[in-house]
């Protein structure tokens, strides 16, 4: 099972109104509950785990990622929202000596990774599903992220 069948099941149980999901192979045992009236928490239990990037103090407090409030949502409206599959911590790099997987300007191909999700000390890799550029970076490094948010802005054209 990928990232991208764990992020359909999360999907469907939030859909389907299942309070609970259990499943378990050779590799790995993922459980998905839903806390009534809220979204599904779901935990993955791997055989192999990612190291984890450490975060280091960052003496520059200019940050690239735009202000969501500085613009309209009518501004958005043209654009293509990537958005969390799950529940974790948000990382921009793939670890803190290496670069950003995804700028604001930058082309994005679809099934290229713009980002990783930490996920209980699980790594994964959130790859944009759309072809475009990057106008907007709307979750700040190493901060924590829901299931469904809006991580970046992706214009089509």
């Amino acid at each position: 099972m990928d990232i991208k069948d764990i992020q359909n099941l999360v999907r469907f149980v939030a859909k389907a109104g299942v309070s609970e999901v259990k499943y378990k192979n050779k590799d790995f045992e993922i459980y998905i509950k839903t806390p009534l009236g809220g979204e599904p928490v779901s935990y993955v239990t791997p055989q192999v785990a990612y190291q984890a990037p450490v975060s280091a103090p960052v003496a520059n407090t200019a940050s690239p990622v735009a202000n969501t409030e500085a613009t309209s949502s009518a501004d958005d409206s043209k654009y293509i929202t990537i958005k969390s599959p799950m529940i974790g911590t948000f990382y921009r790099k793939p670890s803190p000596d290496k670069e950003v997987f995804a700028n604001v300007g930058d082309s994005v191909t679809e099934g290229k990774v713009v980002c990783v999700i930490e996920a209980m000390k699980l790594f994964n890799q959130i790859e944009s599903e759309v072809s475009g550029k990057i106008v907007k970076i709307l979750v700040e490094d190493s901060s924590p992220v829901e299931y469904d948010q809006p991580l970046f802005l992706v214009d089509p054209s």
